[in-house]
């Protein structure tokens, strides 16, 4: 017994000098040379795309007043960020993103759950589930705009049936990996029901429904946009309006600069996502602490 109690107290002692010696590595980067190594590789990507862009531009293979350069886009897009009317549109758009998308996460939760749960909802509409999530959000307006009309019930009509199948997919998939084991030590300290699901089942299936939310917030900022050009509310300023309104008026540098804000706004929310992500990773001990 003693001989035991001897070897676990040594290979504690190791493993903990090998944690520190991990650590002492790992301290060695600092704050800014993570920021650093997190940050050029954006940045060169980005300068590489502007040139690129300028490079066709001086090409000639279209006209300027198609395809304008870098130069006039980038100070149309400083005019556009010092309007008011622009940021309405912007506050409006993320208004119907955010909306659309929280109802699309509580639908998606709620229909993955009980589809992972209840065998033969699984059988009835599992595969339904994922037929809605590959079927393309411009075929649902029609029917939206039968229903609600030039409406944002119409938008949002069609966001929720673009995100939601894509968070069911993330909770059931979440569930369908949950390790047995853990399944089992849940029921021995007294979880089941509604209780195994949340502290045992829902915990575990994290890092495939912050996927599905992921993939959900895709499906739903493409689903807003294409929403935004084909239905168009009076006195409702939108991103999507505008770049109607900058197609119709030839204006291709505000529908280009337009097009960076939509961009750039898809990237953010990416990064939040991501960050959700790394934390998760992190909890879990499979990403290192320093990175």
């Amino acid at each position: 017994m003693a001989s035991d109690v001897a070897t676990v107290t040594r290979t504690e002692q190791e493993l903990s000098g090998l944690d520190a010696l991990e650590l002492a590595s790992g301290s060695g980067h600092s704050r800014t040379s993570r920021l650093w190594n997190g940050t050029w590789p954006k940045v060169a990507a980005v300068a590489l795309a502007v040139a690129i862009w300028q490079l066709v531009v001086w090409s000639g293979a279209r006209p300027s007043y198609a395809l304008p350069g870098p130069g006039p886009v980038f100070a149309e897009l400083g005019r556009l960020l010092a309007s008011g009317d622009f940021w309405s549109a912007v506050l409006t758009t993320m208004r119907r993103a955010v909306v659309g998308f929280a109802a699309a996460t509580v639908i998606g939760v709620v229909v993955g759950v009980a589809t992972a749960r209840i065998r033969p909802l699984r059988v009835a509409i599992g595969s339904l589930i994922t037929g809605l999530q590959t079927m393309p959000s411009i075929a649902w307006f029609p029917l939206a705009i039968l229903l609600f009309q030039l409406s944002e019930s119409a938008i949002y009509f069609v966001v929720i049936l673009g995100a939601a199948p894509s968070v069911a997919n993330g909770v059931i998939g979440g569930v369908d990996y949950v390790p047995p084991l853990l399944l089992r030590v849940g029921r021995n300290l007294g979880a089941s029901g509604l209780a195994l699901y949340r502290h045992v089942v829902l915990p575990a299936s994290l890092p495939s429904i912050v996927a599905g939310l992921k993939q959900g917030w895709a499906f739903a900022w493409r689903s807003l946009m294409a929403g935004e050009l084909l239905v168009i509310i009076a006195a409702s300023p939108s991103l999507g309006v505008k770049l109607q309104f900058s197609r119709e008026l030839n204006d291709a540098e505000g529908l280009i600069a337009t097009m960076i804000v939509i961009l750039v706004i898809g990237i953010l929310v990416d990064m939040v996502f991501s960050r959700a992500n790394d934390a998760i990773r992190r909890r879990w001990g499979v990403l290192d602490a320093a990175a």
